[in-house]
């Protein structure tokens, strides 16, 4: 953080601790309302109180709108009516709607009442979607021009509309039903004739979404096209609304957040506050499922290790390699895993392509199997001897590490292959392959790398 910015926060929280208006009132005037709402958010009741009591109204929306759902509520509540209904009147539609949906259901028709007609009829129109959608997502302050109206029109309605245009870095051109039929830039526009129509001006439109599709796949359409705005249309091809580009930083945000707390065997719906500000109730219920799975599913390790107890009786060495054969399977398969994970949030892999990802993860898996277990051959050979091991008559230490290497190699192979189907599999039948990641597949590569190796060494060094 810079310095100056770190100096203007430390002097807005000494006003604020002080009770001091005059310096509250210049320092808030000179931070950004992001940082406003962070420091709003670790404040403590009375601090909240001075704070929303002293602060300019014009800038409390966005500031409200940064906010993490859990605290809209109790917010809005230190407010008078009056000073509600200029708070929501300020927000831009899809931020009205963001914060409508995280008041309680009871709460929520005061609020809408306090609204304007229009603002009451967009706001309803876009909480029919549920937030993780595209149409959850959009702003319908969007400027809509058609086919038909002059350059010269188009430029004065653009005038009469261009406080309420969320955007004006694409104009979309609509028919007489609102299905989108062109788009232009407000250069377009200014460097034309003033005589010429849109239709002539205007550009096709490739790309839309549908206001049902999950928030993910318009983040990854507005990547993949390098996109400023993105339509958000209905069944029928009527423009609702756009995405805009701080909306698709937030799902970026929001979809990476979720898939690294899948991973991590983290349950759950996400937090919206920081990690300090989030309770520890909150984050133990959210841990201790994960945890009290795994660790039922641990004892089957050992149960595999009591299995084969007279093998690592017979050869007491083997323990020395068994953290490292177990450990390769979980680093190889999570290795796996996340790379398919990665492909299928990018897009890149679509239905039918799961033959092809089972090919080359076999074949990744027996190269690196085979390399690794070479290593580690040339190692014990070169190595093991210097530490004078104890090994029966009659096995020998090229057995040994035979059987070690042999371990290694199928473990790895096998690992890889389980960490790319997992997600796969997941997919198939509706869960999200986040889920199945890191701690599971560590878990179930720990059970079958002792079955592996135990086995492997029985076979080849010739234990009953």
């Amino acid at each position: 953080m810079p310095e100056e910015l770190t100096l203007d926060i430390e002097s807005l929280e000494s006003a604020i601790s002080k009770q001091n208006v005059p310096q509250f009132t210049l320092s808030s005037e000179e931070l950004h309302y992001a940082d406003l709402a962070s420091v709003f958010e670790d404040l403590d009741d009375q601090g909240r109180s001075f704070f929303t009591q002293h602060i300019n109204l014009d800038r409390f929306p966005n500031i409200l709108a940064e906010l993490p759902g859990s605290l809209i509520e109790e917010t809005l509540e230190r407010f008078d009516k009056t000073a509600q209904k200029e708070i929501l009147g300020k927000l831009l539609d899809d931020d009205r709607a963001d914060i409508l949906q995280d008041v309680k259901a009871e709460s929520r028709p005061q609020y809408l009442a306090l609204l304007q007609p229009e603002e009451m009829e967009a706001t309803r129109s876009l909480m029919r979607y549920d937030e993780d959608t595209a149409g959850g997502r959009m702003t319908t302050q969007v400027a809509r021009l058609t086919p038909q109206m002059s350059v010269r029109e188009a430029l004065d309605l653009l005038k009469e509309s261009y406080d309420s245009a969320e955007s004006l870095a694409r104009i979309y051109v609509v028919d007489k039903d609102e299905r989108v039929v062109g788009k232009l830039r407000l250069r377009d526009l200014a460097f034309s004739t003033r005589s010429a129509t849109v239709e002539q001006v205007m550009q096709e439109v490739d790309i839309t979404i549908l206001a049902t599709a999950d928030q993910e796949e318009a983040a990854q359409i507005f990547s993949k096209y390098d996109m400023t705005l993105l339509p958000v249309v209905n069944e029928y091809g009527a423009l609702l609304g756009v995405i805009t580009h701080d909306d698709i930083l937030e799902i970026l945000e929001e979809e990476s957040t979720e898939d690294i707390e899948k991973m991590s065997g983290i349950a759950g719906e996400q937090s919206e506050e920081t990690y300090l500000n989030t309770t520890l109730t909150t984050h133990f219920r959210r841990r201790f499922p994960w945890l009290l799975i795994l660790a039922l599913l641990a004892i089957a390790s050992g149960y595999v290790m009591l299995r084969y107890e007279n093998v690592l009786n017979s050869i007491f060495l083997l323990a020395l390699y068994l953290p490292m054969v177990v450990a390769a399977g979980g680093n190889t398969g999570g290795q796996a895993a996340a790379m398919v994970i990665r492909a299928m949030s990018l897009g890149e892999l679509e239905e039918g392509t799961t033959r092809k990802v089972l090919i080359k993860e076999s074949l990744l898996g027996v190269m690196l199997g085979l390399v690794m277990g070479a290593c580690i051959a040339v190692i014990t050979i070169l190595i093991l001897p210097l530490f004078q091991p104890e090994l029966p008559l009659a096995v020998s230490l090229g057995q040994f590490t035979i059987a070690v290497s042999v371990a290694l190699a199928a473990q790895i192979t096998t690992s890889t292959l389980t960490g790319a189907l997992l997600p796969i599999g997941a997919r198939a039948i509706k869960l999200d392959p986040a889920v199945v990641a890191a701690p599971a597949i560590t878990t179930l590569v720990d059970i079958s790398g002792m079955v592996i190796y135990f086995t492997a060494a029985q076979a080849i060094l010739n234990i009953a």
